[in-house]
């Protein structure tokens, strides 16, 4: 089968910048191919997808060369650019720009200059397939982040495109919303034949479904191979004592990782039957659970949020969002509160940061309303927000600018600032981008500084949205060993998120949000072993043989104390 992308030596560097972002990439694709891309934020993904959509290359120093159907990119007339390759960005807010749902869907037809009679035709088949015809007259600012996505895709399908590039395009999707995104692609891909080549972190669902999965480090690819061989690669790779092994393996599916650490002949499992199939067939589950931890206790400690039947709407005639809320969370406890796109969990960030005002309930804070905490003090070490949008947090040219900024608010001396900027940018692992305009970092990157610049406020409690988004699995690790030390020097973190997996590794007790109220709050291992769709992965795997192991870290502990049989 012949190629429809060709990549031959790519070479790229930023302006200046003497370190390259990607090194002497090659690779391609077939048609009808479905190709994964993961790797560590900042490892090249996104500068390399922008270089493949002519339209949002980015500035910088380009060597190589690209060719799409045979022809190099530069050659491609603009129809051709425009319509046959594709793209949805990670930010849906990114790529939507008319204010009307159909009027999106329509806009791509209309500036190619198709007929009407064509735009009404195709744009109607395609709000029918997608679903979309129940919100098709919805303004696009009142859609969930799941039917921005939607939308996003069905907006770029319309032009029929022959490659569909996408740059981690469920990153703010809730589990259930991001399950039928992927299930479309796969329908895509394999009942339509549709060319993709798809970016993304969260490779549970995804991998299953590749033909190919391509990784990248430092702007080089280090793998490409079918998904079932990645195990065997990676045991190629740590035969060779290349330490990029625990980070490569860190972002692979569940099964992957509790079936690379035994000697197992063959293909390794990818999915939750598979690895259900590989533990049955390999253990004999006479150890059913882990001896219980000493977990910390939280009932007798300050409360540090305190939330007592909340009620809140954005307008007087529509209907309230926070409908009862009740919600506590004491000095150094994580807790993490997971539910649907537009269920209205940001809005409980708000209303607990003072930002929206309840018209009916209490919200205290360290004890005191809200209310008493005058002059702009609350936020003054004692509350501080991480949004959903890290951009909204950087207004400076540097991202050492904007994290002065922020010190300054809190230590007295320059000697001061910075001595807390380089610790905070050491600990984040930011100090090669201290000097780099907050735009220019990856989305995993820009995450991190706007959480650092949050730190450098030193505030008692962190309420945190969706603080994983755009990071990868081996950043996801050291952001959960922050959070714990936060957690023990007394800083209450209240996160709200639709990464399960993270979820069940940091929090202290987790809650799902539903009909205006948090409700099912508890320990994790109680918490997602008995959900069936809120749930991760390990959980899936090892509900059957193991009780109350949901991460791969505890399914891994019972495997080693019941023993290997071959």
């Amino acid at each position: 089968m012949e190629n429809q992308l060709a990549v031959k030596h790519l070479t790229f560097s930023y302006g200046e910048e003497t370190k390259k972002a990607l090194d002497d990439v090659s690779f391609s694709v077939k048609k009808g191919e479905f190709v994964v891309v993961s790797g560590r934020s900042g490892c090249g993904k996104t500068t390399l997808f922008r270089l493949l959509k002519r339209e949002l290359a980015p500035a910088g120093v380009k060597e190589g060369e690209i060719f799409f159907e045979g022809t190099p990119q530069e050659a491609l007339s603009d129809r051709q650019a425009a319509a046959d390759i594709g793209f949805v960005l990670q930010n849906p807010e990114s790529q939507i720009v008319m204010d009307k749902v159909w009027h999106e869907l329509a806009f791509g037809l209309e500036n190619l200059g198709e007929p009407v009679s064509v735009i009404r035709r195709r744009v109607g088949e395609m709000a029918n397939y997608f679903g979309i015809h129940q919100w098709f007259h919805k303004k696009t600012a009142d859609l969930s982040g799941g039917q921005k996505q939607m939308l996003n895709l069905a907006s770029v399908l319309l032009m029929r495109p022959k490659l569909l590039i996408l740059d981690e395009p469920t990153a703010q999707m809730d589990p259930i919303a991001a399950s039928d995104f992927i299930a479309t692609l796969k329908k895509l891909n394999q009942e339509f034949g549709m060319t993709v080549l798809l970016c993304e972190h969260r490779l549970e669902e995804v991998l299953p479904a590749a033909h190919r999965v391509i990784l990248m480090e430092r702007g080089k690819i280090v793998m490409d191979t079918a998904p079932g061989q990645v195990s065997a690669g990676l045991k190629q790779m740590e035969e060779k004592k290349d330490p990029l092994v625990p980070v490569l393996l860190q972002s692979m599916p569940g099964a992957v990782r509790i079936f690379y650490q035994y000697d197992c002949p063959g293909p390794g499992p990818l999915t939750v039957r598979e690895g259900k199939e590989f533990l049955a067939a390999h253990f004999d589950c006479r150890i059913k659970s882990l001896p219980a931890e000493e977990g910390k206790t939280f009932e007798e400690k300050e409360k540090a949020i305190s939330l007592k039947n909340v009620w809140f709407r954005y307008e007087r005639e529509q209907p309230d969002i926070l409908r009862g809320a009740s919600l506590e969370a004491a000095k150094g406890e994580i807790v993490s509160i997971l539910g649907g796109n537009g269920s209205g969990k940001t809005t409980l960030l708000h209303v607990i940061a003072g930002l929206q005002k309840p018209h009916r309930g209490s919200v205290q804070i360290g004890g005191k309303k809200i209310s008493a905490y005058k002059n702009g003090s609350l936020y003054r070490q004692n509350l501080s927000l991480l949004p959903q949008d890290p951009q909204t947090l950087f207004i400076k040219e540097t991202v050492r600018e904007d994290f002065l900024e922020a010190a300054k608010l809190v230590w007295k001396t320059p000697k001061d600032c910075q001595e807390q900027i380089r610790k905070v940018a050491e600990l984040l692992e930011l100090t090669p981008f201290l000097e780099r305009h907050p735009y220019d970092l990856s989305g995993g990157e820009q995450q991190k500084a706007a959480l650092g610049k949050i730190l450098l406020l030193r505030p008692e409690i962190l309420l945190l949205d969706e603080p994983t988004k755009g990071l990868d699995a081996w950043a996801k690790q050291g952001l959960i060993r922050l959070m714990k030390q936060l957690s023990d020097q007394g800083i209450t973190l209240l996160l709200v998120s639709h990464d399960v997996e993270f979820c069940a590794e940091v929090s202290h007790r987790c809650g799902l949000f539903f009909d205006g109220t948090v409700i099912s709050l508890d320990q994790p291992q109680v918490f997602f072993s008995e959900n069936t769709f809120y749930t991760t992965a390990a959980s899936r795997i090892s509900r059957e043989q193991f009780h109350q192991a949901v991460t791969c870290g505890q399914v891994s502990a019972l495997c080693k104390e019941n023993g290997f049989l071959r």
